[in-house]
């Protein structure tokens, strides 16, 4: 678990110059950078830090928007906004990042706000929680009903996504048949826990296997 701040994996990648110049400059064009690492900042959008071998130089705190996987044949017209590419803000500042190995290099689509699909391919996943127990938690990231986890993937227009699962459906040759079902499945609203039988005390229970208290 990290706090903040998080190594991801090298995608080489660019940024479109426009948001490395505040937008006063840039439009149009394109740096080649190579992604380092990634902030989690609750109720924002991640941000990433970038290396641009031209310069030598980190640049930070960049959206999804800001970067592209290729320099050519794209049109800012035709870009999606942020809010589209990356549907929920961050939910906590304490992240996990995992490359899920069965999903690893999958085509996935995403159904957008504008309820279109948009194709791409799976890259790695970020998670929230909240880890600090002596702090009062005022975030939705360990509630079952709102947590949401983040699948990073490359589009094939070109941009990068961050969706959550239930708007996320991947695409894995040897397991699916040729009609996929829609997945229709209701938002999980339960903690499920197994230590609340009030019938199962082990505290005066020295034995190994329980034997004497496990039917009392």
């Amino acid at each position: 678990m990290a706090h903040l701040v998080a190594n991801i994996p090298p995608v080489h990648c660019f940024i479109r110059k426009e948001f490395l110049y505040d937008f006063e400059k840039g439009f149009g064009e394109y740096e080649p950078c190579i992604w380092v690492s990634i902030k989690s900042i609750r109720s924002q959008a991640f941000r990433i830090e970038s290396y641009l071998p031209n310069y030598g130089a980190l640049y930070d705190k960049l959206p999804l928007n800001a970067y592209v996987s290729r320099d050519s044949e794209l049109n800012w017209h035709d870009f999606l906004q942020l809010d589209t590419l990356q549907i929920w803000d961050c939910f906590s500042h304490d992240i996990t990042i995992i490359k899920k190995s069965f999903l690893s290099n999958l085509s996935a689509k995403f159904y957008a706000k504008d309820k279109k699909w948009y194709q791409g391919t799976y890259m790695f996943t970020v998670d929230n929680s909240f880890a600090d127990p002596n702090v009062l938690d005022t975030t939705y990231a360990e509630w079952p009903e709102d947590h949401k986890s983040f699948n990073f993937i490359q589009l094939d227009n070109g941009q990068y996504a961050a969706q959550p699962n239930n708007r996320t459906i991947f695409m894995d040759a040897a397991s699916n048949p040729k009609e996929l079902k829609f997945p229709d499945f209701k938002v999980c609203t339960k903690l499920y826990r197994v230590e609340t039988n009030p019938k199962w005390a082990l505290g005066d229970t020295t034995t190994v296997m329980y034997e004497e208290s496990e039917n009392k």
